[in-house]
């Protein structure tokens, strides 16, 4: 098989296992108070569900990277929000709406058009100890800044995670390639080591990241991962990796265009899916209290009554 056919291949399979992920990851944040540690986290089943997704997919997309470029790989990780839409519909026991069917087709011709123009070639350059320590701290930093307390926390975390899950893709494929090719110096160097860390850190990071964000429900959230994570690692393979578009203007245009379609059809599925709550979520802001029935009277007030002496009711007169 094409190595580019594998690629896309491999990247559709692992789409649908991060599809599941965000959907679990989803539903377990429902389900979960915001105060909730870590440590009490990783003591549940649906946790670990969701990790075992995200593992699955993640391996698939190191699979995929070693076949393909940055360019042509992660725009295919937006068909996670697509596979989302059918898959959280039916965790929600409701049918998927026209506007989300609008959303799904819009995604998938930008993504089409975004495939014509990527590159085709399979990797061969890979970043450099300084180069990947220079993109990990930039990648803290703008973690950092972007977790601060504020307004909007779960679109923001949402970003964070993106980004982080972007960025810990192109170091990945940095280590694919030195591993298998043997042309990047020793298999066991400080530069592969220190790439594997990053991984580590930014792979386990951005699935935290993405945990607190869904607290907020699945659309919106999940729309801004899905929009970030291509956007850093196409970054970094088009600035450090040699990686290039290929065609002229004519190329370049219609990556435009399809880079328009695709952000109206992830914003369409975002406001579609942030109306539909997930089953069992607390609404936003404070409970609104119960009706409590009340009577009006009009009138005024009948005064106390005042108990009779016994005679007087029996008509006789009343004793001394």
């Amino acid at each position: 098989m094409n190595a580019t056919l594998l690629a896309v291949a491999l990247s559709l399979v692992s789409a649908a296992a991060y599809a599941a992920a965000a959907v679990a990851q989803s539903r377990l944040a429902a389900r979960t108070d915001p105060g909730t540690g870590v440590l009490r986290m990783l003591g549940r089943g649906a946790w670990w569900s969701a990790v075992g997704l995200n593992a699955a997919g993640a391996l698939l997309h190191v699979a995929a990277l070693n076949y393909g470029p940055l360019t042509l790989v992660q725009p295919l990780g937006a068909l996670t929000l697509v596979v989302a839409v059918p898959l959280g519909a039916r965790a929600a026991g409701r049918r998927v709406g026209r506007i989300e069917w609008r959303g799904t087709a819009l995604t998938l011709l930008g993504l089409g058009a975004l495939l014509l123009t990527a590159g085709g070639s399979a990797p061969h350059e890979t970043l450099t100890l300084p180069e990947a320590l220079a993109v990990g701290a930039a990648t803290m930093a703008v973690v950092a800044g972007l977790s601060r307390p504020g307004a909007r926390p779960g679109l923001r975390h949402a970003a964070a995670s993106g980004i982080t899950s972007g960025v810990a893709s192109a170091l990945t494929q940095t280590l694919t390639v030195a591993v298998t090719d043997h042309s990047g110096g020793p298999l066991f160097g400080w530069r592969l080591l220190t790439v594997a860390l990053l991984v580590s850190a930014f792979a386990m990071g951005g699935l935290l990241l993405s945990q607190t964000a869904y607290r907020g429900g699945l659309g919106a959230p999940l729309a801004v991962v899905t929009l970030a994570n291509p956007v850093a690692a196409a970054a970094i393979g088009l600035a450090l990796l040699g990686e290039r578009l290929q065609g002229g203007p004519v190329s370049l245009l219609l990556a435009l265009l399809g880079t328009a379609a695709a952000a109206r059809g992830v914003v369409l599925l975002s406001r579609a899916q942030a109306r539909n709550a997930e089953p069992g979520q607390a609404p936003e802001g404070p409970a609104p209290l119960e009706p409590v029935p009340s009577r009006v009277v009009i009138g005024s007030p009948r005064p106390a009554a005042v108990p009779e002496p016994a005679a007087l009711r029996t008509g006789g007169a009343p004793h001394p």
